[in-house]
């Protein structure tokens, strides 16, 4: 969009928005909206009143001054999803894919920020936080929504209170608490590819002050992929999730202490599809098939184990309230994977991976019209790698490890070249974020947050030596090399808001994310694996209004964002490694400019009808993209900045109606749902292969082979609500993708090798069974 058409559109948000203010019931002077509680709970109180956590504060929707979309337990179960993927479309300009490379792994994009990768060296954009606890890594992202008590979708940067990595946005989910009482929820799900589910949780407890939820969720299915090898199905999975949560509230106290342990066990068939062409060295063996969903791999596993914990306390003191949340995660992971070569390229990956998080936070008042919340944040990652890599005809790799998954790696280590990696993370911080209501109806927010990180990585690749680091311990066998860097920043925000009444605001805002450096976890040569990489700070400008009747049957948030990314960190494929090519982490140092406006409905025209919409457009692109690129045998440079920003499809939208039929043993609920997603590019690379090494090659463009097709997505579902034996009972039978709408969600050019991809989940149907009581 020129800037010209976005001043305008903006211009004219702020009069429509001041126009609006004017035209409704104004509050009585002196008389502003009542200030909001600090707390962590998140609750829904009705259609109109909205309670979020966003900015740690116990807020209505309309009063908070920032881009957000709460998303509750019902939205979530009428269109019976499964995971946050699901949210697709719930949310304006939020981009939700999966990664089968790793697992629970998300690619999750906001706003056009994202950063798609699973090393555990590497941190996500945009920051998944699950009861106060951030996710450290892409992996564990995908969350399960049965036991959901609201999801906030919270755009644009978010480091002052959420931490370094968010700099996209977060999504936060709260999941419910123990209720203290009897009661129990469970479900079954059967669908198509033989998929089936079952889920439950038990809640007991003295009605005062303890109570103890338990849960059990399971899924597995054959996958919609057919492999034309073994002429069967593949690409399944097989998921548990079991754990508790212990709610201890003691009589007649203003402490509470809530601990929850949980276990993840998962299987799955990780499945690519070879999309490779002709000119690239392994065309005429990873042949592209007839259609995205048939593949020719070697049969493949992936093995993930990851336990966690989490203890939120809280003690109101009257005049403040003391928040702890501790946090742990562990997960062990093992995978092979063919990448659509039909065993010409075939990798066993290894990892354990462990975070501790600890916060503490104080909110309160300074005065009667000054809040703040302050606190404090420790994070501690460390992880250890190994993938053999086996490539060429016969694959002894693959056959032991077939053989035996558990096979010794001293063994191991004389069948393929192996990588060691071992990296570590620590960070701290301290933040504050305070509001400030200077006079009627104004509102002044300020903040920051410091942080320091610390990070570590030593990379050894036995391609170098013929040696083993496995073998030969204790040396530096195969060592590329070994870095550590330190990385400190201040990143404030500033926001104005004005309410002239409950159902009317208009805010302005200014925020700087930040995202630490680190080292490439895949660099292939001691200079890059030596050379950190450096931070990358975005600083966002954004305006909004949020609007809404004073029967709330019609609702509208709007906001106009610029997003000027300096130093923005991108995967980038360079010279160099015994291939001739390597991927290493790198700085664009101009950075990237992202524009957009945004609107999300909600519209409430009759009794028992809701239909909501999002709508987003994004204009974005790089500056000064110019990098080292292998020409032939030679070196030369090249100029990426017409290339499009990965994950940022210029236009999304969505609508979808819920309509509600009373009936004589209960409800009858159906929605429909249309989730429009224009092309968008997966993967930076080349639409025109670079020729000189004495002046700058301009690519042009990503490869056309890594850019989706438009996604017009159709969702329905009708569910029957009614008593069964005293309980409440509902059937639901619900479509997805009804359309069948077939395309890519992450795609991968190898240097000249060969190209491969996953794709969306194809035409899909269910049927579930639950009750509550």
């Amino acid at each position: 969009m020129p800037n010209s058409m976005l001043r305008r559109a903006l211009l004219a948000l702020t009069v429509t928005t001041a126009l609006t203010g004017l035209a409704s019931p104004a509050l009585a002077d002196g008389a502003p909206a009542a200030p909001p509680q600090a707390d962590t709970a998140t609750t829904s109180v009705d259609t109109g009143d909205i309670i979020v956590s966003a900015r740690r504060r116990n807020e209505t929707l309309l009063s908070t001054p920032v881009a957000i979309t709460a998303i509750s337990p019902s939205m979530l179960e009428s269109k019976a999803a499964v995971n946050i993927a699901d949210l697709q479309g719930a949310a304006p300009g939020l981009l939700i894919t999966q990664q089968n490379s790793g697992a629970q792994a998300a690619n999750l994009s906001i706003r056009g920020l994202t950063y798609a990768d699973i090393e555990k060296s590497q941190t996500p954009t945009v920051g998944v936080v699950v009861d106060g606890v951030a996710i450290g890594t892409n992996t564990g992202q995908l969350q399960d929504v049965f036991d959901i008590a609201q999801i906030e979708v919270l755009r644009g940067p978010q480091g002052t209170l959420f931490g370094a990595n968010t700099i996209g946005g977060v999504i936060n989910i709260e999941r419910t608490k123990p209720t203290m009482e009897t009661g129990v929820k469970a479900e079954a799900t059967y669908g198509q590819w033989n998929t089936w589910d079952a889920k439950a949780i038990v809640n007991v407890g003295n009605h005062e002050s303890w109570g103890l939820k338990a849960w059990y969720f399971h899924d597995q299915s054959d996958g919609y992929y057919y492999n034309t090898t073994s002429n069967s199905r593949t690409g399944g999975n097989k998921d548990d999730s079991f754990g508790a949560s212990l709610l201890f509230k003691p009589t007649g106290s203003n402490f509470d202490a809530e601990l929850t342990v949980e276990d993840v066990i998962q299987s799955f068939t990780p499945v690519n599809v070879s999309l490779t062409k002709p000119g690239e060295a392994f065309y005429g063996v990873a042949t592209p098939p007839a259609n995205l969903y048939q593949v020719s791999d070697l049969p493949t596993y992936s093995n993930y184990h990851a336990p966690d914990a989490t203890l939120n306390m809280n003690y109101d003191l009257g005049t403040v309230k003391l928040t702890s949340i501790t946090g742990w995660r562990h997960s062990n992971e093992a995978q092979t994977q063919d990448f659509a070569t039909a065993g010409l390229y075939y990798v066993l990956r290894k990892q354990t991976y462990t975070q501790w998080s600890q916060e503490f936070r104080a909110a309160g008042k300074i005065v009667s019209s000054l809040d703040y919340v302050v606190g404090a944040y420790y994070f501690n990652s460390y992880y250890n790698f190994t993938q053999w890599t086996d490539i060429g005809v016969g694959n002894p790799l693959y056959s032991t490890t077939a053989a035996n998954p558990s096979t010794d790696p001293a063994v191991l280590a004389g069948l393929a070249s192996q990588q060691v990696e071992y990296a570590s993370t620590t960070s701290y911080a301290v933040f504050g974020d305070f509001n400030w209501a200077f006079a009627n109806h104004f509102r002044l927010s300020f903040g920051g947050r410091w942080s320091h990180d610390k990070k570590v990585l030593d990379n050894q690749d036995a391609a170098f030596t013929g040696c083993s680091p496995i073998t030969q311990p204790g040396g530096n066998c195969g060592l590329i090399g070994n870095g550590t860097a330190n990385f400190s920043k201040f990143t404030p925000k500033v926001g104005l808001d004005w309410r002239p009444n409950n159902d009317v605001m208009l805010y302005a805002s200014w925020s700087r994310g930040y995202r630490a450096g680190g080292f490439s976890p895949r660099a292939e040569t001691p200079l890059y694996a030596t050379t950190p990489f450096q931070p990358e700070t975005v600083d966002a400008y954004e305006i909004g209004t949020k609007l809404a009747t004073p029967d709330h049957k019609v609702e509208v948030d709007l906001a106009g964002f610029i997003s000027d990314y300096k130093n923005m960190q991108q995967n980038l494929t360079v010279p160099g490694g015994p291939t001739g090519n390597q991927t290493i982490t790198g700085n664009v140092p101009g950075g990237a400019l992202i524009k957009g406006i945004e609107a999300d409905a909600t519209l409430r025209p009759i009794r028992h009808l809701s239909i909501t919409g999002t709508a987003a457009y994004t204009s974005s692109h790089f500056r000064n993209f110019l990098v080292d690129c292998a020409v032939g045998a030679g070196i030369g440079v090249c100029n990426y900045s017409g290339n499009n920003l990965i994950y940022a499809p210029k236009f999304s939208a969505s609508l979808n109606g819920e309509y509600t039929v009373p009936t004589s043993f209960g409800t009858v609920v159906t929605t429909l749902g249309w989730r429009h997603i224009s092309p968008y590019d997966e993967q930076i690379s080349q639409a025109i292969l670079p020729t000189s090494t004495t002046s700058v090659n301009y690519i042009g463009g990503n490869d056309p082979r890594v850019r989706t097709i438009t996604q017009d997505l159709i969702d329905a579902s009708a569910t029957a609500n009614f008593k069964l034996s005293g309980a409440d009972a509902y059937l639901r039978v619900f479509g997805r993708n009804l359309a069948n709408v077939q395309t890519t969600t992450a795609a991968f050019t190898v240097a000249g090798l060969w190209s491969f991809a996953s794709a969306i989940e194809p035409r899909t149907w269910g049927v579930t069974f639950g009750v509550k009581y």
